[in-house]
């Protein structure tokens, strides 16, 4: 049987073309609620509780989990910090000042003087920029839009960043030589999550967020930890997205589809089906797929409100992967050869 540690030595994994397929998959469900304005219609949501982004989000958390407990572990917190520092807040900034400064003055339908003058362009930077605030909106933006926020998409850095941060504090305090503890810690989660789903009228979409992506970061970490033992088995994959949807409509249900879909993410990435030089590309085009799908979304729909979600997302999906791009060649790939100095290494995402 091939362990996690087996996958991690042979050539090519396949992690860079799962992070794009993901975020691919965020912009193909929010096609559907940006020209709506409604949840349900997402793919997926109906059948399993859950957007079809919501599940490509617990995947970007595996692998998320996975990638930088081996980053602290092989490079120490020092190294971890830069890396993360760079990977996330460049790209941020671009994308945050772009949609305010530029795209914003192209919707608007204030004057540009009175665009630039309105407190709340200024708020909306500092907000996105500060606390990853997804849900503002600029000043006569999208104002006919189901949605008015133009990055909409950017609250799960704060999750992430909360996530890198009990990571780096676990590091600091020499807790991760005890590898036992995030077994413990992915058991501890899966019991709140459950009695949590046993409240009266349901769980809280914040409460659940909260424990939910921690738990699959967690996973991811664990997974790494314990690459020696851990097996990369599809036939456990499916047996353990059998087993979530067996137990659809009880408490048990979201623990484990949560678990299920990041040991079946990393088994993509560790042992997939075919391995290529192609499925492990150095242009890492998912982060700025993710943060520029929404507003190209929100543009689209804004200037063809009629046309509907099935005709709008061929152009998101090409519009949004040219702008990733560009912000790859621009911004990421010269931020990640600063990381290569400052760490004197080649730079790797």
């Amino acid at each position: 049987m091939v362990t996690v540690a087996d996958g991690l030595a042979r050539p090519h994994n396949a992690f860079g073309a799962v992070r794009l397929a993901l975020a691919l998959l965020v912009v193909v469900s929010h096609a559907f609620s940006v020209t709506t304005g409604a949840l349900l219609d997402e793919p997926l949501t109906q059948a399993t509780g859950y957007t079809l982004g919501e599940h490509a989000v617990n995947g970007f958390f595996a692998v998320s989990g996975f990638l930088v407990t081996m980053s602290l572990m092989r490079r120490g917190p020092r190294d971890y910090v830069v890396a993360r520092a760079l990977r996330i807040v460049p790209g941020l900034v671009a994308a945050t000042l772009i949609v305010a400064l530029g795209l914003g003055s192209l919707m608007t339908r204030l004057d540009l003087a009175a665009y630039w003058a309105d407190p709340g362009l200024w708020r909306f930077i500092e907000g996105t920029l500060t606390t990853f605030k997804s849900n503002a909106a600029l000043p006569g933006v999208f104002s006919e839009n189901p949605f008015r926020f133009p990055m909409g998409t950017v609250w799960t850095l704060k999750y992430e960043v909360l996530c890198y941060l009990g990571l780096l504090a676990a590091g600091l305090l020499g807790t991760l030589r005890w590898r036992w503890l995030c077994p413990l810690l992915v058991a501890g989660l899966f019991v709140a999550l459950t009695l949590a789903g046993l409240r009266a009228g349901g769980m809280p979409k914040g409460l659940e967020t909260s424990m939910r992506l921690p738990l699959i970061f967690a996973t991811g970490a664990a997974l790494f930890l314990y690459a020696d033992r851990a097996r990369l088995s599809w036939p456990l994959a499916f047996a353990l997205l059998a087993l979530a949807a067996l137990l659809h409509g009880t408490a048990l249900y979201t623990p484990m589809l949560f678990l299920a879909e990041a040991y079946g993410i990393l088994c993509l990435g560790l042992a997939p089906p075919v391995r290529h030089p192609a499925l492990d590309p150095r242009a890492d085009l998912s982060y700025g797929t993710y943060l520029y799908g929404w507003p190209i979304q929100q543009s689209l729909h804004a200037l063809f409100p009629a046309v509907s979600a099935w005709w709008l997302l061929p152009p998101s999906l090409l519009l949004t992967l040219a702008v990733a791009a560009l912000s790859w060649r621009l911004v990421e790939r010269p931020a990640l050869s600063w990381k290569a100095r400052l760490m004197g290494r080649q730079p790797t995402v």
